[in-house]
């Protein structure tokens, strides 16, 4: 399937930022906005969107470290240190805004065709919640949200309550950096809601990372996967 991609820019002059779009075969179908890791826009995150694009969707990832650095992007594995980093500056409160506006822009693009998702990948999974409980356009969320190791989700428990949209969770059973305790209280803060499922594999952190020899586990990812394109058809396309 060919895909076609390209940089957007969201918003104008110093206060507008990049985002790398990438479109399916047909031109046109569902958006899904794609939240990075902490290593940026980088080979992981560009190709994640090929293969959404390739599944029929106008997926966008915004640049959300742009306040810090304009398209910072490191390699996964020889890149952490400087990740963490950047990381460590990055501000949820502001980022809800540009998230807010990353959103906005998806839905205005001529080759989305209605309905927009959220996923995204250890602090792009905190932030794919964040769309789910308090991006609004137009008074309208997200209509499905996907969560792959959201490393600050337990944080941000209190507002489950304003989780509108369905929702998909991916956690390790063996995650060095999201406990099983905290995992429990993500699962016990949504039990009870028929339209969220959250899943465990026998795996660690960023398991579905292919870039990251430290911490990608194929058997967790090769599950995980069309579980994830099960459950966006049934809320985007079906």
């Amino acid at each position: 399937m060919s895909v076609t991609t390209r940089w957007d820019t969201i918003g104008a002059g110093e206060q507008g930022f990049d985002a790398y779009c990438a479109l399916p075969e047909a031109g046109s179908g569902p958006g899904l906005l794609v939240f990075q890791e902490i290593f940026g826009v980088n080979d992981n995150m560009r190709t994640l969107a090929g293969r959404l694009a390739e599944a029929g969707y106008v997926a966008l990832v915004p640049d959300m470290f742009w306040r810090i650095e304009r398209r910072f992007e490191r390699s996964d594995d020889s890149g952490m240190a400087d990740a963490f980093a950047v990381s460590q500056r990055f501000d949820l409160t502001t980022a809800r805004g540009d998230v807010q506006a990353a959103h906005a822009h998806l839905l205005g693009l001529p080759e989305c065709t209605g309905r927009v998702g959220a996923i995204g990948f250890c602090l792009g999974g905190t932030l794919a919640f964040v769309a789910g409980t308090s991006s609004r356009v137009d008074g309208r969320g997200p209509d499905a949200v996907v969560a792959y190791y959201g490393s600050g989700i337990t944080d941000l428990l209190g507002e489950a309550s304003r989780l509108e949209a369905p929702t998909l969770l991916h956690y390790g059973t063996r995650d060095e950096y999201i406990p099983a305790d905290e995992i429990a209280l993500v699962e016990t803060a949504l039990a009870g809601r028929p339209d969220v499922e959250l899943h465990r594999y026998d795996a660690g952190h960023a398991f579905s990372n292919e870039d990251s020899s430290r911490f990608y586990d194929p058997a967790a990812a090769a599950e995980a996967w069309p579980r994830t394109l099960a459950f966006l058809r049934r809320y985007l396309q079906d």
